[in-house]
């Protein structure tokens, strides 16, 4: 059967994944803005409107000839919207889905001083933003029990990729190279996250796996590997103790965690960037790293 996708939000990773689609492949997605449908329609994607609150008409004639579901839209206060909005239709509306795909975070394995975690770990989420991923996909999980569906859950590191990078931050002025002791993080290119997709859709595979790279790193080392490719200057260190921070960002720190990828390989997949400086090293030759629409993206590093 001709694969038919359908992304609830579309945004940078599902951009990627619709940009590596496969001939005879169909594939739409969401956005909350009208706006956005150009983007969405140069990466392959057919657009349509969800305000995360209810299906329009348009949605749900598209849902019924769905055999391949990805869920990229983020919880809210209320829980997951599109869980709100499209289980009953996954119940008794999409009657040719095989398989469903729901993008979560390594946020939910919250802290483990530094240690080593797999899938197998224990959840301890910090944040509420993990909190609430933990319960989607749990609740996820329990839909797919429900319904004998296969459901992915991919629990994505730090995401990167052309225009949003440390070369874009070096160039913006925006760099900052904090030092915490021993603190890491992994990351993963959003390439990846579309490969890994196209990896479990193929063999309509569930089951919880990290996409990860393969090489925790501190990130002021990060920030100076790009600064080397561009020949220019990293920006000062600065102790984290006295950075100043928005308590978003000083709450990623308060997490430290060396995850592992090792399901997803034994999967069969293969990384196309196991760490961050082969994919900088790419970026920066093929001029890719300020990402769509970019007019010279070897031009100087602005000043002051």
């Amino acid at each position: 059967m001709t694969k038919n996708i359908f992304i609830f939000g579309a945004g940078y990773s599902g951009r990627a994944f619709g940009a590596m689609k496969p001939a005879e492949t169909a594939i739409a997605g969401t956005t909350r803005s009208p706006a956005r449908f150009e983007t969405l329609r140069r990466s392959g994607i057919a657009p349509h409107l969800f305000d995360g609150k209810s299906l329009t008409p348009e949605v749900a004639d598209a849902l019924a000839e769905v055999t391949h579901l990805v869920v990229s839209a983020a919880p809210d206060d209320n829980g997951d919207p599109v869980l709100a909005a499209a289980a009953e239709a996954i119940r008794t509306g999409m009657p040719n889905v095989e398989w469903i795909g729901y993008l979560s975070t390594v946020g939910v394995y919250g802290d483990h001083g530094g240690a080593w975690v797999d899938e197998t770990s224990e959840c301890r989420p910090v944040s509420g933003r993990s909190r609430a991923r933990l319960a989607a996909e749990n609740a996820w999980a329990a839909l797919g029990a429900e319904t004998g569906l296969p459901v992915a859950v991919l629990r994505l590191s730090g995401i990167y990729g052309p225009g949003r990078n440390a070369f874009v931050n070096l160039e913006e002025g925006s760099a900052k190279r904090l030092i915490k002791a021993e603190q890491v993080f992994n990351r993963i290119h959003v390439e990846d996250i579309a490969g890994v997709l196209w990896h479990l859709i193929g063999a309509d595979r569930g089951g919880v796996f990290n996409v990860t790279d393969d090489e925790p790193a501190p990130p002021q080392d990060v920030v100076t590997y790009a600064a080397e490719l561009m020949g220019a200057e990293p920006p000062p260190e600065i102790p984290f103790e006295t950075a100043q921070l928005s308590p978003m960002a000083r709450s990623f720190y308060g997490e430290n965690k060396r995850v592992s990828n090792a399901r997803i390989k034994a999967a069969g997949y293969r990384f196309r960037f196991p760490h961050y400086r082969a994919a900088f090293e790419i970026m920066w030759r093929e001029s890719r790293w300020k990402g769509e629409g970019a007019a010279d993206a070897r031009s100087p590093i602005r000043r002051g």
